[in-house]
């Protein structure tokens, strides 16, 4: 049996006498379509933190294919085939979304040096980077200055530059935080269509998003995994229902 895309055995974190990631044991199967979902401060970005590197835990392990991650750094991370977004965008806003992916691509390789030679000596991370737009359904805009596109589109270019490092596991930290609601179903639509090679866990407060795109649901409440399971045996959990689904408040 092939181990998982991602595990984390017993994790814990605190800060002083707050307990926010508590003896957290979870595998994200190669090609998962998981939603980690949990009322505010249950601790799901702080898991992605520890996941990523951004936060050391005090215990327990974190596996990448099989491989014990805990003491990497984030960046040593990400060549092992881990990629992350964030709930607040952080992108080139003063670049086209061809340039920036271009660039994430060049860095991958290590030639981000070489980035602004003419644009022939970077043809094939150029061909690369384009490929990726078209498949996020951006190449339309891929000239277009970064900070002059809507809201939703920016989320995009944000996965497609993660998706630019190659990533195994990709860690989505609501990716439709600050869309309009009519906007966030076209983004899990390409995360849908992405690579079944590639395991995705997001983080995702809209239940209609949650329900309809994800294969598997963790409920994370205090820093615990609370239960998990399907979609189905989620929605009629009426325990789940009473610590997350019928608050108004979403974290």
């Amino acid at each position: 049996m092939s181990a998982a895309a991602l595990a984390m055995r017993a994790l814990s974190k605190s800060f002083g006498s707050l307990a926010v990631s508590r003896d957290i044991t979870l595998d994200l199967p190669a090609g998962a379509r998981y939603a980690l979902i949990g009322p505010n401060g249950a601790g799901k970005t702080t898991l992605i933190n520890l996941v990523t590197g951004m936060l050391a835990p005090d215990s327990g392990q974190i596996f990448l294919g099989g491989e014990d991650v805990t003491d990497l750094e984030p960046q040593a991370r990400v060549k092992r085939g881990l990629a992350r977004t964030f709930q607040i965008n952080t992108l080139f806003a003063g670049l086209n979304p061809l340039e920036a992916v271009t660039l994430a691509v060049c860095e991958r390789e290590g030639i981000a040096r070489r980035f602004w030679q003419p644009l022939a000596a970077n043809g094939a991370a150029i061909d690369e980077a384009y490929e990726i737009l078209r498949k996020l359904k951006l190449a339309d805009v891929c000239y277009q200055i970064t900070r002059e596109l809507p809201y939703g589109r920016q989320r995009l270019l944000e996965i497609a530059l993660a998706l630019a490092t190659r990533p195994r596991v990709l860690l989505l930290d609501e990716p439709a935080a600050g869309v309009p609601p009519e906007e966030s179903g076209d983004i899990f639509e390409v995360v849908a269509g992405l690579s079944d090679e590639l395991s995705v866990l997001f983080i995702e407060h809209d239940m209609h998003i949650v329900f309809r795109f994800a294969t598997h649901i963790i409920v994370l409440v205090a820093g615990a995994v609370f239960t998990q399971g399907s979609p189905k045996e989620i929605a009629a959990d009426p325990a789940v229902r009473e610590v997350y689904l019928g608050t108004r408040k979403h974290g």
